[in-house]
């Protein structure tokens, strides 16, 4: 607050900052919640025939199910270890964004939150839960889930600022 008692500017964008992570751990571990509860693993529910199920699976792997076949000892602590590491790192970066930097800002709290849900799963029952299966025909993308929506999304932000300002966040011209 400014001695005036009017807030400073950006002040509001800080709290939206601690907000937007929360909101989305909160809402990506009631939805693996819902479906560890309701759906068995490897079952589906078809939510728009030949388009998207519901399908519990599991990703002891990294993003978009690498290493996810790979078995080896400490593998669930190696990749919770990098996940704690990159999300430390881009928590810094984000730190580095001045507060007229709205839509990296908003992207980077959406990759946090979608980071920090992931590590919840990978800390407590050692994978990932993934359920959102989008395909057409044969063709399955890989199964997703809230916090993989919110980083990719959170990205896509990143570089919708990079290309609207010709330059990289970090270095506005």
């Amino acid at each position: 607050m400014a001695e005036t008692g009017v807030a400073q500017p950006g002040a509001q964008w800080r709290r939206l900052e601690l907000w937007v992570p929360l909101l989305v751990v909160a809402l990506d571990q009631l939805t693996k919640w819902l479906v560890r509860v309701r759906v068995p693993l490897h079952d589906s529910v078809q939510v728009i025939p030949n388009l998207l199920d519901i399908t519990h699976v599991r990703n002891t792997g990294a993003a978009f199910g690498f290493l996810n076949g790979v078995d080896f000892p400490g593998k669930t602590l190696l990749i919770a270890v990098v996940a704690i590491v990159a999300l430390i790192g881009v928590a810094l970066y984000s730190g580095t964004l001045s507060n007229q930097q709205l839509l990296p800002r908003l992207g980077m709290a959406l990759i946090i939150g979608g980071a920090a849900g992931n590590l919840i799963d990978r800390i407590i029952i050692g994978s990932v839960v993934d359920f959102v299966d989008a395909y057409w025909g044969t063709f399955h993308f890989w199964a997703f889930n809230v916090a993989d929506s919110a980083i990719t999304v959170g990205v896509a932000l990143m570089i919708l600022d990079m290309i609207r300002t010709g330059s990289h966040a970090s270095n506005p011209a």
